[in-house]
């Protein structure tokens, strides 16, 4: 049994180790399709962040801290955790200030940098990458490959490989680009485990409200 119990933790990618803050390999951005988050989710919760006032296209999912393979989460820090003041500021580019508390607990933790560190270079990273501005545009809900969305973002961002970027999909709609970056936030390759693109050829795309 103990052989079997050791086989299983190491099998397991992240489970054996202990998430120290600080220590991983590199990041990987998400950005999240608002309108179709909405679609899915978010009218149902009443969230604020799907009234048309405040127009969301891409928004900041999270900048996570990833390991060559898998990822650590929620990671014992010695840094405070953000205040109120924080978390409601990064909702101009996040939808709303509970995102960004979740995201700093569950990811930010595992930086090695203080709460408002770990939200600027979230800003920074989020700021480094052109959305394309074709995707704004559409005025009805499309069903499309998930390959042009992919295929925008990398004309948007010529810097960016094929292998640094996937497109993901939930309940046969459009969800995340995921863009994976170096700890300086250059484009970088994926690990094998984050390549997982959407192969839908008739994902929905909801138009911003």
């Amino acid at each position: 049994m103990r052989v079997v119990i050791l086989w299983f933790l190491m099998a397991v990618p992240g489970l054996a180790q202990e998430h120290r803050a600080g220590a991983f390999d590199y990041y990987v951005l998400s950005l999240s399709w608002s309108p179709n988050w909405c679609a899915l989710e978010g009218d149902a919760r009443g969230s604020d962040q799907c009234d048309a006032r405040h127009d969301h296209g891409w928004i900041l999912h999270g900048l996570w801290p990833q390991y060559d393979r898998g990822y650590p989460q929620d990671c014992t820090t010695t840094e405070r955790p953000p205040t109120r003041a924080m978390t409601a500021r990064m909702s101009d580019i996040m939808g709303t200030s509970g995102l960004a508390w979740h995201q700093w607990r569950k990811h930010g933790t595992c930086s090695g940098l203080s709460a408002q560190d770990y939200f600027a270079l979230s800003r920074d990273a989020y700021g480094r990458v052109t959305r394309p501005g074709v995707l704004r545009q559409v005025e009805d809900t499309l069903k499309l490959p998930a390959a042009v969305i992919e295929a925008a973002f990398l004309e948007a961002n010529p810097a960016i490989s094929g292998s640094g970027l996937t497109i993901t999909c939930r309940q046969g709609h459009i969800q995340e680009a995921r863009i994976c970056l170096t700890r300086a936030l250059e484009p970088r390759a994926c690990g094998a485990d984050v390549r997982r693109d959407c192969t839908l050829d008739d994902a929905l795309f909801t138009p911003i409200r």
